[in-house]
This record gives structure tokens, C-alpha cells and sequence, in this order.
């Protein structure tokens, strides 16, 4: 049976994936203006994923199941068995690919700098959801830990962006020359601090406004969001924008509803360990939401 294990990001753009235990992994693209139908059985179970290890999921030793409205696909003793064996977590650090140091931003004030392996390319900047970023330099995994330190402790540049502060941005960004500004200015203001074995690359600004479906235009807050995917749930409608695990949807309503249209925020870390289904023909939007809090003002540019 094929699981659904989320969003990713190719070069194309975003895409579902699927796990499958003979099959192992697929992909299939969602497409920005395209459709949305997916639907969850009504006797459907929802199982936690296992421990990735050596290219594949091995599975969960204690067939545990997953409650709808958690945003993870593992139960909570194999993710702890997952953070530790890895980078993210601090508890490997002797990987010994290049890892390469980047500058994310998210939005007027909030940027970040973080690390990815060097082979992922720009793949950790969209799961991330970062609206723009550059690269500062390649090195080994524990140079790439110092430098992110170095920087945190002598500009007060975080390591993390919450979630709520990324979408709250989103809605509101500025143009692209102006992004780009603000990046290139912290990456000028870094370029002193980094140390001799991380092999410095010039600022190059990468983009992915368009490719989130967020410009041209301004992406309108939901109306809502989506708090679970619960068994007999269905979600249809258009693709709106997409970014990092988050889609926004227009959805179907039924025939003659007050908000028909209206756009849901979906975080399709929900979807995962589910086997979806395709929504049945003209089949409404039918599942629990809660009204999106209003977005906070953005604090002021670090540069």
C-alpha cells in the first residue's frame, strides 16, 4: 500500500511523495493553479513511518498508529531514535561530506543562516520555505557548525524561523530588488567573521517567489486552516501557492455556501503516513479548520 510521506521539492517544483514497502519511493507533481483532490478512506489507519536508514524506511517496530491532527509521520520513540543519528540534531559530527553555509530569508527581519550537506544543492532552502537565499561558503561538517555558531554569537543571526513568523511575512513581502538587498547587505557584513577552512563563494541571491506561486501579486491570508485529516476527510480545490510543507488551497465548497472559494492553509506534514485517495467527482471541502489568527507585524530589517 502507498503511503503518502509529504511535500518535496524537486527542480520542477513541489511534489508529493510516496512510500511504498516492495515499491519503495515514487513522486507525483502538484501543480501551482492546478488541482487539489485528495481524500483519506473512512476506514483508513494512519501508521507511523519507521526509522530511514541506508535509503529506505524500515519499519516501525511498534506498528503504533498516528492520531489525524499530528504534524509528523513517525511516533514519538522512533523519531527519538532517528535525532539520535543526526546532523540536525547535533548528535553526528562525523559525517564526512561538504557541507555548505547559507543566508535564508523569510521576510523583511527575518533571516537565518544554516547549514545543508553540499550535494542537496538548493533543496534544504525550499523544504525550509526560504523566500530567497545565498550561499556563504563550503566546507567540512564541523567547519559549517562553527561558522553557523561564529555568526549567531556576532550578529545575533538565528539558527531558526518559526513557522507562524514565516507565514505571517508571506502576505506581505516586498519586491524582489528589495529581498535581494537585505541579503546582500548581511552577507557583506559577515564576510570578515569567516573562518580560513570554509571555502567562501561570492553572494549570489537565488529567488523562489515565483516558484512558491508567491509574485507576481501578493498572496491574501486564509481564511482558515486545516487542522486534521481525519478518516471520511476530503480537500478539492486549485493549488494557490505552495511553500516549504505548506500549500495554500482555494477549495470547493458545497453548492451555494457563504464562503465557497475561500482559501485554506494546508500543512501537508498532516498528510503523511496516510494511504490517500483521489476525492470522489465534485465531492465539497470536508474537513476540521480553525480561523487563521491575524499576521503580526514583521519586525524591522536586521541590515
Amino acid at each position: 500500500m502507498w503511503r503518502c510521506t509529504g511535500l518535496g521539492w524537486g527542480q520542477g517544483g513541489p511534489e508529493w511523495t510516496w512510500w511504498h514497502p516492495v515499491h519503495r519511493g515514487r513522486s507525483s507533481p502538484l501543480r501551482l493553479g492546478g488541482p487539489l483532490s485528495l481524500a483519506v478512506g473512512a476506514e483508513a489507519v494512519r501508521t507511523c513511518a519507521g526509522v530511514w536508514r541506508g535509503g529506505r524506511y524500515v519499519t516501525c517496530p511498534y506498528g503504533a498508529r498516528l492520531p489525524p491532527d499530528v504534524r509528523r509521520d513517525q511516533c514519538e520513540r522512533c523519531a527519538a531514535l532517528d535525532r539520535s543519528y543526526s546532523v540536525a540534531a547535533d548528535t553526528k559530527a562525523d559525517d564526512p561530506r561538504p557541507y555548505a553555509v547559507y543566508l535564508a530569508w523569510f521576510g523583511p527581519g527575518l533571516l537565518k543562516v544554516g547549514i545543508t550537506a553540499a550535494e542537496r544543492g538548493a533543496a534544504r532552502l525550499r523544504e525550509q520555505a526560504a523566500v530567497c537565499f545565498t550561499f556563504l561558503g563550503k566546507g567540512p561538517l564541523m567547519t559549517a557548525r562553527r561558522t553557523e555558531a561564529i555568526l549567531g554569537a556576532a550578529l545575533g543571526v538565528p539558527d531558526r524561523v518559526s513557522a507562524p513568523a514565516k507565514r505571517a511575512a508571506r502576505h506581505a513581502l516586498p519586491d524582489a530588488e528589495a529581498r535581494a538587498a537585505e541579503l546582500r547587505g548581511l552577507h557583506a557584513s559577515v564576510a570578515g567573521l569567516l573562518p580560513d577552512t570554509l571555502r567562501a563563494r561570492p553572494c549570489e541571491v537565488v529567488d523562489h517567489a515565483v516558484l512558491f506561486g508567491l509574485s507576481p501579486g501578493q498572496l491574501p491570508p486564509p481564511a482558515a486552516r486545516i487542522t486534521a485529516l481525519p478518516p471520511g476527510s476530503t480537500v478539492t480545490g486549485t493549488v494557490r501557492a505552495a511553500a516549504g510543507y505548506d500549500v495554500y488551497v482555494r477549495v470547493s465548497e458545497p453548492e451555494g455556501a457563504e464562503d465557497s472559494g475561500r482559501l485554506l492553509l494546508l500543512d501537508t506534514r498532516l498528510a503523511q503516513g496516510w494511504p490517500l485517495l483521489r476525492a470522489p467527482h465534485g465531492a465539497p471541502t470536508d474537513v476540521p479548520t480553525a480561523v487563521t489568527a491575524p499576521a503580526k507585524q514583521a519586525p524591522p530589517p536586521l541590515f
